[in-house]
C-alpha cells in the first residue's frame, strides 16, 4: 500500500523532501569533518580546529569559502572533458543514494501522505548497491584522466578494493533480504518493527556488511587508494579547489550513506523499540505533533547511524 501511495505522491511533496534531505546531509557532512578533527586531535595530544567560532565550529564553513575561491588548476595533460566530469559523478552518486534511504514511517499531513523516503522503490536495495558502483567510475576515470603515475595508481588500486568489497557487502545482505522477504528499505524495516532487529539473527552479516563498508568508503585502514606515504594522495592528487572538494564530500556522503544503510538493515531504522507504536502513537493530526514524532524517530535514526 505505502508503494502505491508513494507512486502518486505530488512532484510539490518530493522536491521539498529532496531539497530538505540534501540540506540536511550537507550540514552533517560539515560537522562530521569538524568531529573527526577534534577526535585525531586529541589522540595526537593537540587541540585540534579551534579557531573559527566558539570551539571551532565555524572551520567547516572557512573550509568551504577557501575551497570555493582557490585556484582550481589542472595538468597541462588532463584530458579534457573527462578530467572535471570524475569528481561530479562521484559527488552526484553519493548524493542519489540518500533518494531512496527511509528516514521514517511515513505520515498524513492535510490529506496528503508523504512517504519516509524521497523515493519509495520497491528495489531500493539494488538501486544503492548499483550507485555505489557506478560511484567507482568517477574515481577510476578522474585518476587516468589527471596524467600523473600517481593518480592512476590510486585509480588502480581504488577499483581493485571497492570491486572486491562489493562481493562481500552484498553477500552480508542476502539473509537480511531472506528474512524481510523484500529488495524495499521500508519493508525491511517494518519487518523488524514486527518481529526482531535483524542484527541478533544476522548477527555475523551484520560485522562483515559493518568491515565491507569500512573497506568499501577507504576509512583507515583500508585507505590504500589514498595512501599518503605511497601516493601522494591517490587518484585526487592533482585536484584542487572545490573539484578536490568534491571527492572529499564524495567521500564523505559514502560513510553516511552506507551507516545509514546499515542502521536500515540491521538496525530497525528511525524506529526505537520493537513491538512498539512509540512514538508513533503519539503522532496526532496536527503539524507540531507531526514535528515532535519526526524529531525523535530522525534523532534515534541518527543517533544509530
Amino acid at each position: 500500500m505505502g508503494l502505491l501511495m508513494a507512486a502518486h505522491e505530488a512532484w510539490w511533496i518530493t522536491i521539498p523532501k529532496a531539497f530538505l534531505v540534501i540540506n540536511v546531509v550537507m550540514v552533517f557532512f560539515a560537522f562530521t569533518t569538524w568531529l573527526e578533527r577534534k577526535l585525531l586531535g586529541r589522540m595526537q595530544l593537540r587541540f585540534g580546529p579551534n579557531r573559527a567560532g566558539p570551539k571551532g565550529l565555524l572551520v567547516p564553513i572557512a573550509d568551504l569559502l577557501k575551497l570555493i575561491r582557490k585556484e582550481a588548476f589542472a595538468p597541462s595533460g588532463a584530458k579534457q572533458p573527462l578530467y572535471i566530469i570524475a569528481p561530479v559523478v562521484s559527488m552526484a552518486t553519493a548524493l542519489a543514494a540518500f533518494s531512496v534511504l527511509p528516514f521514517g514511517d511515513g505520515w498524513n499531513l492535510w490529506g496528503h501522505h508523504i512517504t519516509g523516503s524521497v523515493v519509495n522503490v520497491p528495489i531500493s536495495l539494488i538501486l544503492i548497491f548499483a550507485l555505489g558502483s557506478l560511484g567507482i567510475y568517477g574515481f577510476i576515470i578522474g585518476g587516468w584522466a589527471s596524467d600523473s603515475k600517481y593518480s592512476l595508481l590510486g585509480s588502480m588500486r581504488t577499483c581493485a578494493q571497492l570491486v572486491s568489497y562489493e562481493v562481500s557487502l552484498a553477500l552480508s545482505v542476502l539473509g537480511v533480504v531472506l528474512m524481510g522477504q523484500s529488495l524495499n528499505l521500508q519493508a525491511i524495516v517494518d519487518k523488524q518493527q514486527h518481529t526482531v532487529w535483524f542484527f541478533i539473527p544476522q548477527f555475523v552479516g551484520l560485522l562483515v556488511f559493518m568491515f565491507g563498508a569500512i573497506a568499501e568508503t577507504s576509512r583507515p585502514p583500508f585507505d590504500l587508494p589514498e595512501a599518503d606515504t605511497e601516493l601522494v594522495a591517490g587518484y585526487h592528487t592533482e585536484y584542487s579547489g572545490m573539484r578536490f572538494g568534491l571527492f572529499f564530500l564524495a567521500e564523505y556522503l559514502s560513510v553516511f550513506a552506507v551507516s545509514c544503510l546499515m542502521t536500515a538493515l540491521f538496525l530497525g531504522g528511525g524506529m526505537p523499540i520493537p513491538f512498539s507504536e512509540f512514538p508513533t502513537a503519539l503522532q496526532g493530526s496536527t503539524l507540531f505533533s507531526l514535528i515532535v514524532v519526526d524529531a525523535i524517530l530522525l534523532s534515534v535514526f541518527m543517533g544509530k547511524v
